[in-house]
């Protein structure tokens, strides 16, 4: 009898679990859903307190420490991404030489894209099975009159790049990319020109303004600490919406056009078959898709007779 009564209490209370949502032992054993996979593509130009080439570039006295602040603002990223579920991670180091991102900081299930050429430029890595990216330290375009350091891709080589008839500044060529393979940008930290222009063309993302533009080498910043409390708090709400934003997607085939500082590279580059000379400084290309569009980018702003080894 002790025994029969027990077993009843127990089927007793299985109908009580069942009744109360309580996961059944076949629920239990489905696989979980994945966590989410998240891209990130960081630039230095665009990370609180940067100003000049004293931040930006390895000869500059605060190069080292200014390194640090772009690797603690992608951390900030990662940090809040997790908060959102995200547990696959790649991360594009998009400034410079490409060496910039402190690697030993980084946690181990973390995958860093590193120095030059790759065919994707800032988005190498990039592929249909991510779920979001999101831009950290980015900058105005070359063809914006005001924002820090404000450039398209080489700010020695070119003054502007269109694509399908639009001004492009770097974040819209990234967003393209990443939405020919169908991904969208759901954040973008940066300088307040920056952002405005990546939401303006792009949709609105979430965004971390973590500076706000004076000049092309002056800004009102916030500390390092707050900004990188800012990205960590942007980057779990960007995640939770991330259904709001949908993919950039250019219209095939795409129509790049570049323009040059100088005279001669546009000449040269017509002595390609594919490339077509619209003024005295601007080339025409028109790629299958965003993939060989970056591929030729790359080559425009890379390629060096003279390359060694």
């Amino acid at each position: 009898m002790i025994v029969v009564a027990w077993r009843w209490k127990l089927a007793l209370l299985g109908c009580i679990a069942t009744m109360l949502g309580a996961p059944s032992t076949a629920s239990a054993q489905q696989p979980a859903r994945r966590g989410l996979k998240v891209y990130i593509s960081a630039d230095m130009e665009g990370v609180a307190g940067a100003v000049s080439a004293d931040q930006l570039l390895p000869t500059g006295f605060e190069y080292d420490r200014f390194r640090g602040y772009m690797t603690d603002e992608v951390l900030a990223a990662i940090a809040g991404a997790r908060d959102a579920g995200a547990t696959t991670f790649a991360v594009s180091d998009s400034h410079g030489n490409g060496e910039n991102l402190i690697l030993d900081r980084f946690p181990a299930d973390v995958t860093v894209i590193r120095s030059w050429p790759r065919p994707l430029g800032m988005m190498e890595g990039i592929d249909s099975t991510f779920d979001a990216v999101i831009f950290i330290g980015y900058h105005a375009s070359t063809s914006n009159i005001a924002g820090v350091r404000a450039h398209t891709l080489s700010s020695a080589l070119l003054t502007e790049v269109g694509v399908n008839g639009v001004r492009m500044p770097e974040s819209g060529i990234n967003a393209s990319i990443a939405g020919a393979f169908g991904v969208p940008v759901v954040m973008i930290s940066g300088d307040n020109v920056a952002v405005g222009e990546a939401q303006k063309l792009i949709g609105p993302m979430s965004d971390a303004v973590v500076k706000r533009a004076i000049s092309f080498e002056a800004t009102a910043t916030m500390t390092p600490a707050a900004s990188q409390a800012l990205i960590r708090q942007t980057a779990r709400a960007a995640l939770g919406r991330r259904g709001e934003m949908k993919p950039f997607v250019q219209k095939t085939p795409v129509q790049l056009d570049v323009t040059f500082k100088n005279y001669r590279p546009a000449e040269l580059m017509t002595y390609l078959p594919s490339v077509t000379r619209i003024s005295s400084h601007g080339i025409r290309f028109v790629a299958r898709d965003m993939v060989e569009l970056s591929r030729f980018l790359e080559f425009v702003t890379s390629y060096e007779a003279g390359l060694q080894p």
